[in-house]
């Protein structure tokens, strides 16, 4: 951008001495200085190019290795807790594709459990920590270059907040721009992504950091209800830190450019916005309802509306035609259809990086998009070695891709996740290099060659 200026200002500095030394008329020196005022509006509100630098997953140490066995011991400690629920958490254990290594915190290890805000803390702060100086020994990016944070975390809320944490442990410059998310749920990291990149636009030269992790010891429900009890079963321990910068001289080391961000909300839907609810249950028990019934519903209808969108930006003309063909045979010409065309979304990504939510989700993703077991491969091995680990799970399944040697430069990304309200976000991401697995260090690098395995025997 300071490039630009300085070639518009030694224009303008030219073309006046040029009109100067010729006395051309008036009505041609306006024109040029017109002309050269055009140039550069145009460059300076042309938007910005944003860059992820690089990112890092936070890989809990085998101290929280959480396998079936442990879990049900865990839970048998809970003195509420009937046989019944007991029984109907060891179904869900074994039927929604989780492994034997997934992460708890050490404090809901303990028998029995220990909860409590200080746990919470030290859990959240372990997760964030580790994963932001991962990524800083990645980028070797001084903290004092960050100029926006922007942390994100569902369940626990502290004060001072999660954003706070960071500025504090790593002594942020006092003026840095910082914002934390609360209450999004999974859907939440993508949202991350959206806000910083808006927030580049309008500062230069600036790196933004973004902190997605979700915390266990607060959302851990000790009652009977099974809606809730589904939640202590799936989510997992984890985190992501990832990098974003404007600064057209990272372009050379980034890994990917960033092209399209995209939320579709549907709150104002009654049935949307009770698929996922905070509440107590019968016993004033506080725990997070899943109604996989109405997720299953709000994902489909959610994504059909998100991608309705998308597609304008990221599909091949041909496609475009068709879908716009059927929404008009549908609506206008009243032709019979179940539903509007399917675009190939095959067309537009190389790569499908969705959230890892559940099998039922995984599911409608198959149907909707029209993906295969390859495409869907890295969040089901997501899912099965991490668990559902909320906002962060898109960046484990994209350092799957990574890891598995996929990225070759100019390939096409999409990320997709869910959340709370109903909500779906996408982001694409085109890569700028070719990614040797050789050369990265990722949750996946040192065991990497023990996947895919084969999850259908878990899906009962």
């Amino acid at each position: 951008m300071s490039f630009a200026i300085i070639f518009i200002q030694d224009l303008l500095f030219h073309v006046f001495h040029f009109l100067k030394s010729k006395e051309v008329s008036v009505l041609s020196w306006c024109s040029c200085v017109l002309l050269a005022s055009s140039a550069f509006l145009y460059f300076m509100s042309r938007p910005r190019k944003i860059y992820l630098v690089d990112f890092a997953c936070y890989k809990p140490g085998p101290a929280c290795i959480c396998s079936k066995e442990k879990f049900m011991k865990m839970s048998t400690c809970a003195s509420q807790v009937r046989d019944e629920s007991l029984d109907f958490q060891m179904r869900i254990l074994n039927g929604f594709g989780l492994g034997k290594h997934t992460y708890w915190p050490e404090s809901l290890l303990k028998i029995p459990p220990s909860i409590s805000i200080a746990d919470a803390r030290e859990e959240t702060e372990s997760v964030i920590i580790g994963a932001i100086d991962e990524l800083l020994l990645k980028t070797k990016v001084s903290v004092d270059d960050i100029g926006i944070l922007v942390t994100n975390c569902s369940i626990f809320n502290p004060t001072p907040s999660l954003s706070a944490i960071v500025v504090s442990h790593y002594k942020l410059k006092h003026n840095i721009l910082s914002y934390n998310l609360s209450g999004m749920g999974c859907s939440a990291g993508l949202i991350a992504v959206d806000l910083a990149k808006q927030l580049l636009q309008v500062h230069p030269n600036s790196y933004a950091l973004i902190v997605s992790t979700e915390n266990m010891n607060s959302g851990w429900y000790q009652g009977n209800n099974r809606s809730m009890l589904i939640n202590n079963c799936i989510f997992r321990m984890g985190g992501a830190a990832i990098l974003l910068s404007n600064n057209s001289s990272d372009s050379s080391h980034s890994k990917y450019l960033l092209c399209h961000t995209l939320r579709t909300h549907k709150a104002s839907q009654h049935d949307c916005y009770n698929s996922i609810m905070q509440r107590e249950d019968e016993t004033n028990t506080t725990g997070i309802s899943l109604s996989l019934d109405l997720i299953r519903s709000a994902s489909r209808e959610t994504i059909r509306s998100n991608i309705s969108i998308l597609g304008k930006f990221v599909l091949p003309f041909k496609e475009q035609i068709k879908f716009l063909a059927s929404l008009v045979g549908i609506k206008y010409l009243k032709i019979s259809m179940k539903r509007p065309y399917n675009p190939d979304f095959k067309l537009a990504f190389e790569h499908f990086c969705v959230h890892t939510g559940a099998k039922e989700i995984q599911d409608v993703l198959k149907e909707v998009l029209q993906l295969n077991d390859y495409h869907l491969e890295p969040s089901k091995m997501t899912l099965h070695r991490f668990g559902n680990t909320s906002s962060s799970s898109v960046w484990y399944v994209l350092a799957y891709c990574e890891a598995k040697g996929r990225i070759r430069k100019g390939d096409r990304m999409w990320q997709l996740s869910f959340g709370a309200g109903f909500k779906c976000n996408s982001a694409v991401w085109r890569a700028l290099r070719t990614i040797d697995p050789a050369k990265e260090t990722n949750p996946w690098t040192d065991e990497i060659h023990h996947f895919p395995v084969d999850v259908s025997a878990l899906y009962k």
